[in-house]
């Protein structure tokens, strides 16, 4: 874990309670932050709270509007006010040639994954306003800057993640608002484990040879972890960060390709 003091920051998570979510909570809170996050899996987000003391959380479907606006008074009750806000929330989405693809699986890729995004930054923003400023961290991912095969739905949302990262950037610099995307590559866990499953079924080939397909499209040749995604966040939102904005900031073992 990155060690940066980030004492007394305000930071908001969204789907906090497992995964890079999970990870960025811990990390945050241990370098020193009040952090609050939101998930849909109650049960997971007891576990959360048991492990982690003092991190809050609310029960959300980022995708519903009304939610988010009870997850937002809910942390700021807690919080206090905002610094940071990371939109973590995202699904992948399914695994098909496009014309399998049904419309209601393409709307709710699309609602979590960008749709959830302006739900909360046009809430967040201006309690980072009232902050004096602050960070706007938005998950997108490799299949953000690549085109992915079998997988059109959640590469055009991630995609719509850079863009909107982009013009946030421009449009919220002059507020001291700094806004960056994080690409992540292959993460390591369930969630991986499932797309390669998926895609191997697609493709009539072994799981072990769509993960050697998978990491052969890495320089490094290896998976990512949700540490190094909580760190990256980390020190985008510490002071060390404070004069990056408008980035898509890969951290993905130097992908090259998405087969």
């Amino acid at each position: 874990m990155l060690k940066v003091d980030v004492s007394g920051l305000r930071v908001l998570i969204t789907a906090g309670a497992a995964g890079i979510g999970r990870a960025m909570c811990e990390t945050f809170q241990a370098n020193g932050a009040k952090v609050h996050t939101c998930d849909v899996d109650e049960q997971a987000l007891a576990v959360l709270r048991s492990d982690f003391p003092g991190v809050t959380a609310s029960v959300t479907d980022v995708s519903d509007p009304a939610q988010v606006d009870i997850l937002f008074a809910e942390a700021t009750a807690s919080l206090g006010g905002l610094d940071v806000m990371i939109n973590n929330a995202g699904i992948a989405g399914p695994t098909a040639p496009v014309e399998d693809i049904s419309e209601e699986d393409w709307r709710r890729t699309l609602d979590i994954n960008i749709t959830g995004q302006f739900f909360c930054v046009r809430r967040a923003v201006p309690l980072l306003r009232e902050a004096g400023g602050g960070s706007i961290i938005n998950l997108s991912s490799a299949a953000g800057i690549f085109g992915f095969p079998l997988r059109t739905p959640y590469s055009a949302s991630k995609w719509a993640v850079v863009g909107v990262t982009k013009s946030l950037a421009m449009e919220l610099g002059k507020d001291g608002i700094r806004v960056n995307a994080l690409c992540p590559g292959a993460v390591a866990g369930e969630r991986i484990d499932r797309v390669i499953a998926a895609k191997a079924e697609q493709r009539g080939i072994t799981i072990q040879d769509m993960q050697d397909i998978v990491l052969g499209d890495t320089s490094l040749k290896t998976f990512v972890t949700a540490q190094d995604i909580a760190n990256m966040a980390l020190y985008l939102a510490s002071p060390a960060g404070e004069r990056i904005s408008g980035q898509a900031m890969s951290v993905d073992g130097h992908v090259q390709v998405l087969r």
